[in-house]
């Protein structure tokens, strides 16, 4: 009779919620904000985003220290889409409608985030993509907290033109063979084609994901850059395949000194396996380096330090590494919850609107702005020298933060498209 009592009690709450325009889920008074976590802890992918899901723990932690979002600890719910695709979609669907995730901070490779992205537009939740990528996009349901062409690539090839990166005349576009690699030098042969270089003076190769042979590629490199022009390697290897890569640049003895290399997707964890002194002078191109020095990096660093220690993750309790897309992931968990406090809610809706203009004082030492209309943010770019103790020496910086702009110009299909993202 009780049971049957309470159910009634029930029943007529939740009609009169209904009657309210409140479902029963959001009356369920949930002590907590469930946010998701969704990287490849197993696959080609692990070893560059494990460490994301890390960060995003440690971070949603640190928020959590101080007093949560709303009056409420956030709660973070991590899949493993194990570097398979479509997995992604999947993983993304169960933690927005079975999970109910108030928003999902994940993704590496551009595949991936475009196996996911009709499922964030479908249920119009909110996707933080923490790491570069070709541009051609812009979603309402995506905030992209990684580098655009203009704010990575671009830089990355005009400075191996100029004088102090070895004035280049001769290019080798490397990549793993999926969509980013492929657009980003699509982008990057037009640009170089406006600059003057020869069809002749740009080989283009790509291998798949999870490649560990090297050798016939660097021997293809070294005849390529013997033809009597300086030449220098844009690599947008991906993954695990970076440490054979490197590995055979040091076996053939191909040095910065003959032949630079320079990497958008290589950074101070990628380089963890490797002996990195054959490699000293091979230059990345990122938007933040562990080495930078400030305040406000010193105190990521030290965080980060504490966490791995604390928390024993392998690798990083004797050798604490930081990176480009582990501080975009922490600018971006940051500020979702600046956004979700301005907006007093968690709703997919007012959240993007208290997203624009958001800012946040970056461990690469500038204050970081999303952009008001275009859901990018305004990011430094750094290009930096590998060191023999695989951390990178900065070469070159722009003065601050770069606007993005996805849409390139070098693709003469974008000249009529704006950059705001388009309502679903």
């Amino acid at each position: 009779m009780q049971s049957r009592r309470s159910f009634i009690k029930a029943t007529t709450l939740a009609s009169a919620l209904a009657i309210a325009g409140l479902s029963s889920f959001a009356v369920s008074a949930q002590e907590t904000i469930k946010v998701g976590i969704l990287h490849s802890l197993s696959g080609t992918m692990a070893i560059s985003e494990t460490v994301l899901k890390d960060v995003a723990l440690m971070t949603i932690d640190e928020i959590n220290a101080k007093g949560g979002v709303l009056g409420k600890k956030l709660e973070p719910v991590v899949v493993d889409p194990a570097s398979n695709w479509p997995l992604f979609a999947e993983k993304a669907r169960q933690l927005i409608s079975k999970d109910k995730v108030a928003v999902t901070f994940g993704c590496w490779t551009s595949v991936s985030r475009k196996s996911v992205l009709p499922v964030y537009e479908e249920l119009n939740s909110l996707l933080f993509y923490p790491v570069q990528y070709e541009g051609e996009e812009l979603s309402k349901n995506v905030f992209y907290t990684g580098a655009a062409p203009n704010q990575q690539a671009i830089p990355a090839v005009e400075y191996l033109m100029s004088k102090d990166g070895g004035s280049a005349k001769r290019f080798v576009l490397l990549g793993t063979d999926y969509v980013y690699p492929r657009t980003t030098n699509k982008i990057l042969r037009a640009f170089l084609k406006s600059k003057g270089v020869a069809e002749a003076d740009i080989m283009e190769e790509y291998t798949p994901f999870g490649h560990s042979d090297y050798q016939t590629i660097i021997a293809k490199i070294k005849k390529f850059a013997s033809e009597g022009k300086k030449t220098a390697v844009v690599s947008t290897i991906n993954g695990d395949s970076n440490v054979p890569f490197y590995k055979e640049l040091g076996n053939q003895g191909l040095k910065a000194s003959d032949v630079p290399v320079v990497a958008f997707s290589v950074g101070e964890e990628e380089l963890r396996g490797v002996d990195t002194k054959p490699l000293v002078g091979h230059l990345a191109a990122w938007n933040y380096f562990q080495s930078i020095k400030n305040p406000t990096n010193d105190a990521f660093i030290k965080a980060w330090s504490k966490y791995a220690k604390d928390k024993k993750i392998p690798g990083h309790m004797d050798k604490p590494l930081t990176n480009d897309p582990m501080e975009a992931t922490y600018i971006g968990i940051n500020m979702w919850a600046q956004a979700v406090t301005k907006a007093k809610s968690t709703d997919t809706d007012k959240v993007i609107a208290a997203m624009a203009g958001q800012t946040f004082k970056a461990p690469g030492g500038f204050t970081s702005t999303m952009d008001k209309e275009n859901h990018h943010l305004h990011k430094p770019v750094f290009i930096g020298e590998i060191k023999a103790d695989g951390q990178f020496k900065v070469v070159w910086k722009t003065k601050g933060p770069v606007q993005a702009d996805p849409w390139s110009d070098y693709i003469p299909e974008n000249k009529d498209k704006k950059n705001v993202p388009e309502k679903k």
